[in-house]
């Protein structure tokens, strides 16, 4: 593949085993075997370099859990059984996003219990918290922090969502301080610095602006926004510091970002695409994995040949089993220049990005044994 040929090779070991190296970011576009690399990184990390890793999805999709032999994943680590660690001596951990969950265990964190309460009772945080756009991807962040900052991991591998949901990933502390620092949330926060319902204040003094704000979101509504940013108004600070606290550490060289794709023209283009936000933003760019490209052992026989050879065989009406071979070997080194030439315009656009090629495998990846087989390859 062009990966192994005109990119310098991706050493998965060496990074791994690297203990300045805390923090793995898998980004790429969705069907390119994302999740399946992200696991296999994390237990690639914990049987050969006996590394304490937990492999955090952030994708909902069950597939992480159904590889490692585990009935569900949810907000809370949980331990990977059957590996072989005894040599090594790492652990392997895995957890999914509950994007709710994490809203509340931030709010119980940083307020009193009373007013937690009345945080959770609010109409408007029920919804934010569970459907709001862009709190996945701040919760996401939210839980990177908490796991990079109670220093029990050697490695924290991050399964992220299809890129553009990622680039929402790495935006979310701008985001968040846009809406923090709006001109319309600055005015719903007044009135509940001030002591005074968001209601009386819109009724008194708003005029002709608080009518219309009534009339489309309605007098509820603007009172259960009103009530929750009174609540929350004192934890918006730690929101945005926090959340630059863990862009930074992204930024950081402990941070590994790793672009996966498939030798898919719509995939290499999502991989590039993120790459130039990567090197735009100043963030670590570690390497390019392919999965499932192709290769052949037989190199000596051109496609041509092979097609030639078949057809001579036909005309002669004998050996049509081996003309199907020679057609199907013809097949295999088409796709195998397809898929070459695919990779090339990620390799010739980022030419110092290191990249490692996966071969295709006959089955789907669903156990220990079959991510132990994609580590392998990956190194």
């Amino acid at each position: 593949m062009a990966a192994d040929q005109t990119a310098p090779r991706l050493d998965v070991d060496a990074l791994l085993a690297d203990p300045a190296t805390k923090i793995v970011v898998c980004c790429g576009a969705g069907g390119v075997g994302k999740t399946t690399t992200a696991a296999a990184l994390g237990l690639r990390a914990a049987e050969q370099h006996g590394r304490r890793t937990v492999v955090l999805t952030i994708d909902p999709a069950r597939r992480l859990a159904q590889s490692m032999g585990l009935t569900e994943l949810d907000n809370t680590p949980r331990q990977v059984k059957g590996i072989d660690t005894e040599a090594t001596g790492g652990e392997l951990h895995a957890m999914m996003l509950d994007m709710k969950r994490t809203f509340d265990e931030v709010v119980q964190a940083h307020t009193s219990p009373q007013r937690a309460a009345e945080i959770f009772a609010n109409p408007f945080y029920q919804a934010m918290s569970s459907t709001f756009s862009g709190t996945q991807e701040y919760m996401a962040m939210e839980k990177l922090g908490q796991l990079r900052a109670g220093e029990e991991w050697d490695l924290i591998v991050v399964d992220t969502p299809p890129s553009r949901s990622a680039l929402d990933f790495l935006d979310a502390p701008a985001r968040l301080s846009r809406f923090l620092d709006g001109r319309m949330l600055r005015l719903l926060m007044a009135p509940a610095r001030g002591g005074r319902s968001m209601f009386s204040l819109v009724t008194a003094s708003f005029g002709i602006f608080s009518r219309a704000v009534q009339k489309i979101l309605g007098a509820q509504l603007l009172t259960d926004l009103s009530g929750f940013v009174a609540a929350l108004d004192s934890m918006f600070g730690g929101f945005r510091q926090r959340a630059d606290e863990t862009y930074r550490i992204l930024q950081d060289p402990q941070t590994a970002f790793l672009l996966v794709a498939a030798p898919e023209r719509d995939a290499v283009r999502e991989a590039a695409y993120f790459a130039e936000r990567l090197v735009a933003e100043r963030m670590p760019l570690a390497g390019l994995v392919l999965n499932r490209t192709h290769r052949s052992a037989l190199t000596t026989l051109s496609a041509a040949e092979a097609e030639a050879a078949a057809e001579r065989l036909e005309a002669l009406g004998d050996q049509q089993t081996t003309a199907e071979a020679l057609r199907v070997h013809a097949s295999l080194l088409r796709l195998i220049d397809r898929e070459v030439a695919v990779a090339a315009t990620f390799t010739d656009a980022f030419p110092h990005v290191p990249a490692v090629a996966v071969a295709a495998q006959p089955a789907d990846v669903h156990d220990v044994d079959g991510l132990r087989t994609i580590g392998a390859a990956l190194a």
